[in-house]
């Protein structure tokens, strides 16, 4: 029965990927089918099939559906007011006019904490072009770095979905999977940066930029002020670190009220929804329609919606896994592989390589691991959130045609798909290397 359990679990994990690539299954349902299929072919009572599910899916939605919506909605205003610009401009100050890659990686590692990399991408296009004509630059660097540095946070730095959704079926501490997120993530977006400015831009492309200077100085009248685009990033991501300081053994806030209300403004529903607050100031002018079911309220919870049933989707499945027993057949075996931290990230590599989404390889590898988390020796809240991080990095790895970001990043920057190999697959192989290379090192001294 063990070997069957092992053998289905990997037929489980060929067909959530056959069915998503080639038979253009949605991965909810794909997930769900599979959540199914695994429940009644491993001989598990029909009542604890469906239990399973439902407690997977239930468990899932309930502890990040709310965190999703609101990081989608805090992107939407941030991309319609014109806040993202303001926040590229202010960077650029900073590293130079002439150091248009540099800019375009940090706008990119701070743009994709709330905003899915391709929205970001797509956002932040029309200004990369203007600034890389104004610099006399091939556009193949900036777009790459900035390609690279949205890639960085979306993949390892909640409240991104995919890393919000693997702390969720992990249980790990999202305060301390966003501090561990932000200091792999340097590393990852240095080599990124680097490879923009050494490799990327020795292939000469054209900006050709879409706006001109006088359309982006109008944008930038009716956009807010950088530092108050900033906020709505800035302030839920300091109170959830705040929460996580507060939980640590050693009581720094003590155990009175003051804890109780770090507690409070900490949890990640509630910094999240006062990020929203903060974000409905952006707009020049707040109009009701755009808080409405179609304005951009709206656009972001449909957006998120399809992102929730997903991550559900994957907690389903994960369910199921846990109550088959599999955790204790396969445990102590990848135990004694003694893969470490390399383990998460393999098997995220493998499903990002096989099937393209990012989301959908982070969700899928930790329902996966949910169940071996304690054989693994993954207990600790560092080695928790370490795990997300390492899901994470291998979510990176690689994007190339049957991801819906290359073909962002290939058609926004005129690359053709031999460039487009040449230069975002191979930027993501690096990167997600790197991050991986350094969850490894910090879990020596850690774990």
């Amino acid at each position: 029965m063990g070997v069957w359990l092992v053998v289905l679990l990997l037929l489980s994990i060929v067909f959530i990927v056959y069915s998503t690539v080639r038979w253009k299954l949605h991965p909810f349902l794909a997930l769900i089918f599979a959540a199914f299929l695994y429940g009644l072919l491993s001989k598990m009572r029909l009542a604890d099939v469906v239990k399973s599910i439902t407690d997977g899916f239930g468990g899932t939605v309930s502890s990040i559906g709310i965190v999703i919506v609101a990081g989608t909605i805090i992107g939407v205003f941030l991309e319609k007011s014109g806040g993202a610009f303001t926040m590229a401009e202010s960077v650029l100050r900073v590293t130079g006019k002439k150091n248009v890659p540099l800019a375009m990686s940090i706008i990119g590692y701070i743009v994709s904490i709330p905003v899915f990399c391709d929205s970001g991408f797509v956002i932040i296009s029309p200004l990369n072009k203007a600034l890389t004509k104004r610099a006399n630059l091939s556009l193949a660097a900036t777009a790459i770095a900035l390609s690279l540095g949205l890639y960085a946070t979306h993949t390892m730095v909640p409240p991104t979905p995919g890393p919000v959704a693997a702390a969720g079926a992990l249980g790990a501490d999202l305060g301390l999977t966003i501090l561990m997120g932000l200091i792999v993530s340097i590393p990852a977006i240095i080599v990124g940066w680097l490879f923009a400015v050494k490799f990327a831009a020795r292939v000469h492309i054209d900006p050709e930029p879409e706006l001109t200077e006088e359309e982006i100085e109008q944008k930038m009248k009716e956009a807010p002020s950088s530092s108050k685009a900033f906020l709505p990033i800035v302030v839920p991501i300091v109170l959830i670190l705040l929460k996580s300081v507060s939980d640590f053994p050693t009581k720094p806030f003590g155990e009175g009220a003051l804890k109780e209300f770090i507690g409070f403004i900490g949890h990640p529903v509630t910094a999240l929804i006062i990020g929203v607050l903060i974000a409905l100031s952006l707009p020049k002018k707040l109009v009701k329609d755009m808080l409405s079911m179609s304005g951009w309220v709206g656009k972001a919870v449909t957006q998120s919606g399809v992102i929730i049933l997903i991550t559900a989707a994957g907690g389903a499945f994960g369910k199921v896994l846990q109550n088959s027993g599999i955790a204790n057949v396969i445990g102590q075996s990848l135990a004694a592989a003694n893969l470490g931290m390399w383990l998460p990230f393999i098997i995220a590599a493998a499903i990002k390589t096989a099937q393209g989404s990012s989301t959908v390889a982070i969700i899928t590898t930790s329902s996966l691991l949910a169940p071996l988390m304690d054989s693994l020796g993954f207990v600790s809240p560092l080695a928790k959130a370490l795990t997300v991080v390492a899901i994470g990095a291998g979510s990176m790895v690689v994007s190339h045609a049957n991801d819906s970001y290359f073909w962002v990043v290939t058609q926004f920057s005129k690359m053709d798909v031999k460039t487009g190999y040449k230069l975002q697959t191979l930027g993501t192989l690096l990167e997600g290397f790197t991050a991986a290379v350094t969850v490894w090192v910090i879990s020596l001294f850690v774990i």
